[in-house]
């Protein structure tokens, strides 16, 4: 049986990174249709930093701990548990409670970890794919020879959209911040790659699709981005809000979206139920699985930190200066 007290990473208060504090707590109980997994690695992703700060409030009844990918071993289940047993490896969507020796989730947010893919990778894949397939895919309806525009393609979330979206036929346009970053995408398969600190994305985009805009957006930007994705989009296209680093408030004339039939939406993965969850993750497994065991769709891991430098991939979450994802390493 699994030890009854583990490691974890707990927030003392809200605040900057120093608040991460290593600490010692009883390992979560099993609920029904529950499994316990021993935590080798927990992906590190934005909205952990938000939450740190006190301004992104676990949904009722998930761990207070952050971490909200893992990658690991099953050692107990709970109840009629369909396809999985312990000894099982998997990564999984946790609903919280990733940054910890054991983390209990939900049986349909686990998937096999692909072939050829380290702990440390797979435990970087379920955020950043699950949030990635649910917004381009289920919620736009992106199809093969349509066109997209990414912001932050640099980004977690940037770099597994690039990827997927491109070998599954769709014309990738991204941003980024740097001509590294920009670089970075183009050879992840994006087209074209802006660097938006010396470019106007609206007028690259105008002229790159000869006036008509792109059939989407992904953004987690926000602010004026908003207004100047509208002025980007062509006829009936999508704009799909995800975060707003740059504030949720913007100045928008709505003429052009009545005018352009345009559709504006956004979602967050945290609050989904978890029958749609479990929808991602069949679809997940049946459609991006196979491109991950065969090398055409790969995580991107910039750094790894062990358990206690938890402070420290926050800092660097926080700089972006990364390339992709960033992996806290979970002590035995």
């Amino acid at each position: 049986m699994p030890q009854q007290t583990m490691k974890c990473i707990e927030i003392s208060e809200p605040g900057a990174p120093e608040v991460l504090q290593m600490a010692e707590r009883a390992r979560p109980e099993l609920a029904d249709g529950e499994v316990l997994i021993k935590v080798a690695a927990a992906g590190v992703n934005r909205p952990d930093v938000i939450q740190r700060k006190g301004l992104y409030p676990p949904p009722p009844g998930a761990s207070d701990l952050l971490g909200l990918e893992v990658a690991g071993e099953i050692v107990a289940v709970c109840g009629d548990v369909a396809g999985l047993s312990v000894g099982d490896k998997v990564c999984a969507l946790t609903n919280g409670g990733g940054y910890a020796q054991y983390c209990n989730v939900p049986a349909q947010q686990c998937l096999p970890i692909p072939a050829g893919l380290s702990m440390e990778e797979a435990a970087i894949v379920p955020e950043t794919f699950f949030t990635v397939w649910f917004n381009l895919f289920v919620q736009g309806g992106l199809k093969e020879g349509q066109s997209l525009l990414v912001h932050g393609g640099s980004s977690g979330i940037g770099t597994t959209a690039i990827q997927v979206a491109t070998v599954l036929g769709a014309k990738v346009y991204t941003t980024a911040g740097s001509e590294e970053k920009c670089e970075a995408c183009r050879k992840l398969g994006a087209v074209m790659a802006i660097n938006y600190k010396e470019a106007d994305f609206v007028d690259v985009i105008k002229e790159a699709t000869g006036g008509k805009g792109v059939n989407m957006i992904l953004d987690m930007v926000g602010g004026d981005y908003i207004a100047r994705n509208i002025r980007c989009l062509a006829r009936k296209g999508r704009l799909i809000n995800i975060a707003y680093l740059q504030g949720s408030k913007a100045e928008v004339n709505f003429m052009s979206v009545m005018m352009k039939q345009l559709q504006i939406t956004g979602s967050t993965l945290r609050q989904q139920p978890l029958a749609v969850k479990a929808q991602i993750a069949e679809e997940l497994q049946e459609t991006v699985w196979p491109l991950l065991e065969k090398g055409a769709v790969k995580p991107v891991l910039h750094s790894s930190f062990e358990m206690d430098q938890a402070k420290e991939s926050h800092e660097l979450m926080e700089s972006s200066q990364h390339i992709g994802k960033i992996v806290l390493k979970v002590e035995s």
